[in-house]
């Protein structure tokens, strides 16, 4: 056993560690409330409030044209020329973000933003719970704007 791993009793929360309860799955959005406080809670922010608004902003708006196809335009970088013809899985009014959180990502000109969705794809499945990571480089600290610059990574 690796002497410098952590061992399985120290990455579960203690028994007075305030976990919040998480929704049964299938409970829509009445619990997307307590699925957004669970991430709040398990990864305390560490980003500037203005590089967090915007990075949300941008992995919620990459994570619909994913899904449901609708402005993967916006993402030239992102989706390769052969996923322009790829039929989106998810529809729009059939797709939701139940919660998300952009954090550092181990150095402070990279961040992810963590999502949880739900979504129900063509063939009538609904699933909840779905988890997806985008991760994202600062190119420089502003534009001239003023706003962060951020880009994201691509899948590949």
């Amino acid at each position: 056993m690796d002497a410098t791993a952590p061992s399985s009793s120290a990455l579960e929360p203690s028994p007075s560690a305030s976990v919040p309860a998480l929704p049964p799955h299938g409970e829509g959005a009445a619990g997307d409330r307590a699925i957004q406080q669970a991430l709040d809670t398990a990864w305390p922010a560490d980003l500037d409030p203005v590089d967090e608004r915007h990075l949300l902003t941008a992995g919620r708006a990459l994570l619909r044209a994913d899904a449901t196809g609708v402005g993967r335009d916006q993402w030239p970088n992102y989706f390769a020329d052969s996923q322009h013809g790829v039929a989106p899985a998810f529809a729009m009014a059939r797709f939701r973000i139940q919660a998300a959180i952009a954090r550092q990502d181990g150095a402070r000109d990279r961040a992810v933003v963590h999502l949880v969705w739900a979504g129900t794809d063509r063939g009538g499945t609904h699933t909840d719970g779905r988890i997806t990571d985008l991760h994202f480089t600062r190119t420089n600290p502003r534009t001239k704007e003023g706003k962060p610059a951020w880009i994201t990574q691509s899948r590949t």
